[in-house]
């Protein structure tokens, strides 16, 4: 296949995926950022252009591969595509969004391959499983039958043996126990920061906890920039929230603003772990920013966005992976979308975490499905990590999933509610929580093995 049209297939295939994953974006820039429908529109699609990107590459590279080897060239497709999906952890800060693994999330035999080689293992399966169907259909001799066998008995040894994994069920058997409650506040986007509802907004959360309180909750977690104003510079919060922590002996995680006095001032986006006693036990600074949220990238060139870098402040990204202690064991929190990487919740529990929480706030997105998308997304570090997770959203979806991935307790959106459960500190470690993303940089070894072959080739690269 010649390679522009090679790229050209890969590009409309992109679109595709990402239009109809992330079609929510100019909604969100419309109605939060301050665009007019045009502009929004444009920025979504400019968005979505970039991302499809991906995928064509993917299908320059794997094309070529096929036209030097024929079907064959299509086994170095898993690798690729593993390998640019990598990449879109880090280019231009970073955006690896619904990652082709995700869509497992809720397949739990096969979602435990993740405990051994991450979402990009998953993501490499599910590509293996498509080139092995085409290798079916074009391929030759006894490659047309042996690469589909060989890839049904891998499918079926990994399923096989994530159904005996999570019914042996040891890491939901052992390890103290903890009682947990998740506060969903359900406070609107265009009331979270009105003057006029400071006040109610933090009695909701406040009337809640004393309910979790109530009912024998340890820990319990607030979503994202939970507390009206900056928590250190608002005294009267300050104090009615300590008074709550001290009176009922719990442990509080919630998210708060945090400002660094300078020339000029520091923003971050900030979570603190109150101990029992209403001190400070902990502060964690938000360390991957949101694109076109709390920053705005290559600002120079995106001008036509100007009305949405002035009505926000841009954000400092956090520099240090903190736990925090609970009970005599450690946790770690992951702030929004930073849950979408692997790679920051790997570093949390290399730093001792036993308990994986994540604190969100999905109102920006309504009630599209976003939120759904970012509860599975954050589902899968459960299982790569081998712990539990609890997620707090203001708007929804909060709940607990269990170290393989099963919902234990969840919330519908748009629902002011509490979640309660048990959970267990785990200190257990999974293959993938050792060897982290060296499955996913092989490929990416493997890729440019494949590009710099193609490229010494008879032909051209992109003859």
């Amino acid at each position: 296949m010649p390679w522009r049209r090679a790229f050209t297939l890969g590009l409309v295939s992109g679109a595709g995926y990402f239009g109809g994953t992330i079609y929510w974006t100019p909604a969100v820039l419309q109605t939060f950022g301050g665009l007019d429908v045009v502009l929004s529109v444009c920025a979504g699609a400019l968005l979505v252009a970039y991302l499809a990107l991906y995928p064509a590459l993917f299908a320059l590279v794997v094309s070529r591969a096929v036209r030097q080897a024929g079907p064959q060239g299509l086994l170095v497709a898993p690798a690729v595509w593993v390998a640019l999906e990598l990449a879109r952890r880090y280019v231009l800060g970073g955006f690896p969004w619904v990652l082709l693994g995700t869509s497992q999330a809720t397949v739990i035999p096969v979602v435990q391959t993740a405990s051994l080689v991450g979402v990009y293992g998953l993501s490499a399966l599910i590509v293996l499983v498509s080139a092995a169907c085409v290798i079916a259909v074009a391929g030759r001799g006894m490659l047309r039958v042996a690469v589909p066998a060989g890839c049904v008995l891998l499918v079926a040894a990994l399923a096989g043996w994530g159904a005996w994994r999570v019914g042996e069920g040891t890491l939901t058997s052992s390890g103290d126990e903890i009682r947990v409650a998740l506060v969903q506040g359900d406070i609107r986007q265009d009331v979270k920061w009105d003057q006029g509802s400071a006040a109610r907004n933090l009695d909701v959360h406040l009337q809640l906890t004393m309910q979790a309180a109530a009912q024998g909750a340890q820990l319990v977690l607030w979503p994202e920039s939970s507390t009206p104003y900056p928590f250190e510079r608002d005294p009267g919060a300050r104090a009615v929230i300590t008074e709550i922590v001290r009176s009922r002996g719990i442990y509080l995680l919630f998210g708060s603003d945090q400002i660094e006095d300078g020339q000029p001032p520091r923003y971050f986006n900030s979570a603190f772990l109150l101990r029992p006693t209403g001190e400070v036990a902990a502060v964690y600074r938000k360390m991957h920013l949101v694109p076109f949220g709390e920053f705005i990238p290559l600002k120079s060139l995106l001008f036509f966005v100007a009305p949405l870098v002035q009505s926000m402040s841009d954000f400092s990204p956090g520099e240090q992976a903190v736990v925090m202690p609970v009970a005599g064991h450690r946790i770690s929190t992951a702030i929004c979308y930073e849950v979408v990487y692997p790679d920051l919740v790997a570093e949390f529990v290399r730093g001792g975490s036993e308990l994986l929480t994540t604190i969100t706030n999905d109102a920006w997105y309504g009630s599209s499905s976003a939120p759904y998308q970012h509860f599975e997304q954050a589902s899968l570090r459960a299982v790569e990590q081998g712990r539990y997770l609890i997620r707090a959203a203001n708007t929804g979806i909060s709940g607990i999933v269990d170290p393989y991935g099963r919902v234990v307790r969840s919330s519908k959106i748009f629902e002011r509610t509490l979640v309660s459960g048990t959970v267990r500190f785990i200190d257990r470690r999974t293959v993938y929580g050792r060897t982290g993303d060296a499955f996913a940089y092989a490929c990416a070894l493997l890729t440019l093995l494949t590009i710099a072959a193609a490229w010494r080739g008879r032909h051209a690269f992109v003859r």
